[in-house]
Parts: structure tokens; C-alpha cells; sequence
């Protein structure tokens, strides 16, 4: 079963460790570096939700979702939205369907709408990585033509 849980004092290093496998490094900002940024959002405004996800009692991967701006580039509609703005599964859990019943999960948090009303979720992601942009659609995302810093944009209307 895949869990969403906070990052606490016991588990903050395992998942710290979690990575990506190298040809994927690319798309994705390390763990650490995810949690460090949610310290920044908080302190400017923003509503940062860090989980580390997990299968069982094992720690798989992170995900970092934030609602209103982030302050990285941003599309148009971010004020009001919420975005799904780091997703990662460690490079040993890959291909077992965790990817998908974390994003099952993530959208339920967000459908809680846990900082505010929201039209929307958004997703930034590298165009090459072409396995996320598959599971986003699965969950009904679709680009939307916008591009910042290098990435597409992909909606869902909540």
C-alpha cells in the first residue's frame, strides 16, 4: 500500500538518500534540495506540502506539492492553483506501480484542497522525460503549450 507521510526527524535521512537513477538526474532536483526549498517558500508567503512516499513501511520516494506561486517562473494561473512541483521514485522502487499509486494519492491530498480553493493543478516538467509526461496523462493532465525554464506546463482541472 503507498502512503503519503510527513518528513520527520526519523525518516528525513532516508529519504534524503532516495534518488533518481543517473540518466534521470536531469529532471529532478535531489531530495535535500526540495526540502531546503520549502523552507524558502514557507518563509516568502508560500504553502509548501513535502511527503515522502512511501510502500509499507519503506520509504520509495518525495514528492513536493505547493499551492499559489512558488517563485520560480510560473505560469499565469499559479496565484490560484495548486502544482505538483517535485515527484521522484527511487531508482531501486521504479517499474513496480508506485509512481502511479502515488499519484493517485497525491491527488487526493490536493482534492482537500488543504491551502485553498483551486481551479487547477500544474505540473512543470523537462519534455524529454517522456515516462512522467505518460503518467501525468493518465491522470487527465494535458500541456498546455506554456514552457518555463526549459519545461512544459501540464494541467488538471479540479
Amino acid at each position: 500500500m503507498v502512503t503519503l507521510r510527513k518528513i520527520t526527524l526519523e525518516n528525513r535521512r532516508a529519504v534524503f538518500k532516495l534518488e533518481v537513477a543517473e540518466d534521470q538526474r536531469r529532471f529532478v532536483a535531489s531530495n535535500l534540495s526540495s526540502v531546503a526549498s520549502c523552507y524558502v517558500l514557507a518563509t516568502n508567503g508560500g504553502h509548501p506540502f513535502p511527503f515522502a512516499i512511501y510502500a509499507d513501511e519503506q520509504p520509495v520516494g518525495f514528492v513536493l506539492v505547493t499551492y499559489g506561486t512558488t517563485g520560480y517562473d510560473e505560469p499565469s494561473f499559479a496565484a490560484r492553483s495548486y502544482c505538483i512541483l517535485r515527484l521522484m521514485i527511487d531508482k531501486a522502487c521504479q517499474n513496480r506501480g508506485y509512481g502511479r499509486a502515488a499519484m493517485n494519492e497525491i491527488m487526493a491530498f490536493i482534492r482537500t484542497f488543504p491551502a485553498g480553493p483551486a481551479d487547477c493543478c500544474w505540473i512543470p516538467y523537462k519534455h524529454a522525460n517522456l515516462p512522467a509526461k505518460k503518467l501525468y496523462e493518465r491522470f487527465g493532465f494535458r500541456d498546455n503549450g506554456e514552457t518555463f525554464n526549459d519545461e512544459s506546463i501540464t494541467v488538471l482541472r479540479l
